[in-house]
């Protein structure tokens, strides 16, 4: 469905008509605390509209019930996730970023109301990492793979990635034969962490964690195209875009705007430097002279 043929659905409306704050929610861990503030910062700096924000709101299992409710207006979210654990589609091996994106926005539309803008720029994908200090030696999931079978390895990650289905535990260990010793769940935010005191002997590492390097963790390959690409995109309610009609083409400016090296980077000013998520947000706009200072 496109933006002109959700007009029939929900109705037009001036952007004088659009006094409510745009509300933006995010999940709970470094990158999306971040991003909330990315939209919104350039939103008020490209528009009449005001923002609110419910940053750190929850998992997908949350956001994407308020989104449906209007509860938020919007959020970034990766559309491996989208595709797997929301709209339950089977990706297949080798599936482009424009494939896999082109499915979301079908499946939102059709089904949740919501739509998905243009990619940001980078990708956050999982890879299975583990500590230089384990003893392990893999390059690929399917070495790891055998190497649990064979060894005492233990695994550990965030509580969601127990319950997802199609791209989390269960499924990755069916499609690899994996079989750890024992699994723990964590808080994402403490995940890296357990890893590094040797808690656990296995994680799955998000791509653009600054913690990777930090802990000179050692990833692993997806060799048999087990996860699907996760571009991160904001997605919005079709009844907000008609309700702030400047609002697609204000955010899709940002399109392209942030590479996985910078997204690093700014992951990396919170959790190492300790500077506020806000701030990092607003300092990336301001140095992409995106926003003026």
């Amino acid at each position: 469905m496109t933006l002109i043929a959700s007009a029939a659905l929900y109705g037009c409306s001036s952007g004088d008509e659009a006094t409510e704050p745009l509300v933006i929610g995010g999940k709970p861990w470094t990158e999306q605390y971040i991003l909330p503030y990315i939209l919104g910062e350039y939103i008020e700096a490209n528009s009449n509209y005001t923002v609110e924000y419910k940053d750190g709101l929850g998992e997908v299992a949350i956001l994407t019930p308020a989104l449906e409710k209007g509860d938020i207006d919007m959020y970034v979210e990766y559309t491996g996730t989208g595709f797997k654990d929301v709209l339950k589609l089977e990706s297949e091996p080798g599936q482009t970023s424009e494939e896999v994106l082109q499915a979301v926005r079908e499946g939102y539309e059709e089904e949740l109301g919501a739509t998905w803008l243009e990619p940001l720029g980078f990708e956050n994908g999982y890879t299975l990492a583990y500590s230089k200090e384990s003893g392990l030696d893999a390059t690929t999931y399917s070495e790891l793979a055998e190497l649990s079978r064979s060894q005492d390895i233990s695994f550990g990650g965030p509580h969601s990635f127990y319950e997802r289905k199609g791209d989390g535990y269960e499924d990755l260990k069916a499609t690899y034969d994996f079989n750890f010793s024992t699994t723990e769940s964590f808080d994402p935010s403490i995940m890296y962490e357990a890893l590094k005191n040797g808690d656990v002997n296995v994680i799955p590492a998000f791509t653009t964690d600054s913690r990777i390097d930090l802990f000179e963790l050692t990833t692993t390959k997806d060799d048999l195209n087990f996860f699907p690409k996760y571009d991160a995109v904001p997605v919005v309610r079709l009844e907000t875009l008609e309700e702030y009609p400047d609002l697609e083409v204000v955010l899709n400016k940002l399109a392209g705007q942030i590479s996985a090296e910078e997204m690093l980077a700014m992951n990396s000013k919170v959790d190492v430097d300790k500077e506020q998520p806000q701030d990092v947000a607003r300092e990336f706009l301001i140095e992409k002279e995106l926003i003026e200072e």
